[in-house]
């Protein structure tokens, strides 16, 4: 990244993070000063029940770029990625998970790349997380390339760029849980976008709990992959 972008819009989800939320947002701050001559970061609060809104309501009164979407009750990864998405106002959209596990300096990488393509989403270098959720992305990665004719090496790395107006050719989603990251890909191979991948660092989580391992996102994501199946087949953007 050699030289400055004209704006970026950078958004976070956030679940119960009240420990990782200030963190992620004043460590995002400075790269966002400079990557972009204008910026935007949205905490997107997705139901929390702890002092993560509070604490999100406190930071925009420190800094007028900042900005808080929030719902409540909790409604999944999706719903709080489509508020994301819905929210940002400038031409790249980045998000990054906030739980603290990423870098969010990287984000150069995505745009060094971003000019040759419409989507770059990372991949993780060595993911440290709990193995069960090793099981999951690759039993992931079968059902998208059965079901979808695509193959990702990392597809629910929370880490992904967007230019708007590819963002505009896939939107809406549907999906409010684990099966966005699904429907973006699914959807931008029928629009024939061009993604590429690169490589990001992976940190293990300090604070919280990961949700997305628990039988019940599992199920949800299943329900919504065969109805996602159905959209895409019928010709239903």
């Amino acid at each position: 990244m050699s030289k400055k972008i004209p704006a970026l819009s950078i958004f976070f989800p956030f679940w119960n993070e009240e420990e990782n939320i200030e963190k992620v947002v004043k460590y995002a701050i400075p790269v966002a000063q400079k990557a972009a001559m204008k910026w935007e970061i949205i905490m997107v609060d997705d139901g929390s029940s702890d002092n993560t809104l509070t604490i999100a309501k406190r930071l925009v009164k420190e800094d007028s770029r900042l900005k808080i979407v929030s719902h409540k009750p909790n409604r999944g990864y999706g719903a709080a990625l489509k508020e994301g998405f819905e929210n940002a106002k400038y031409e790249l959209v980045v998000f990054n998970d906030g739980d603290g596990q990423f870098n969010f300096s990287e984000v150069s990488k995505f745009i060094d790349k971003i000019s040759n393509s419409d989507i770059v989403v990372g991949y993780r270098k060595k993911r440290l997380d709990h193995p069960f959720r090793h099981i999951l992305m690759n039993l992931l990665k079968v059902w998208d390339f059965i079901f979808f004719g695509f193959y990702y090496r990392d597809i629910d790395c929370g880490f992904k760029m967007f230019r708007k107006d590819a963002l505009n050719r896939i939107m809406p989603f549907k999906s409010e849980g684990a099966m966005i990251t699904t429907e973006i890909f699914a959807k931008a191979k029928k629009m024939n976008l061009k993604i590429t991948q690169v490589e990001v660092n992976h940190y293990k989580r300090q604070y919280g709990n990961q949700s997305g391992g628990n039988l019940r996102v599992i199920i949800r994501a299943i329900r919504e992959s065969f109805i996602l199946w159905k959209d895409i087949n019928y010709g239903r953007n």
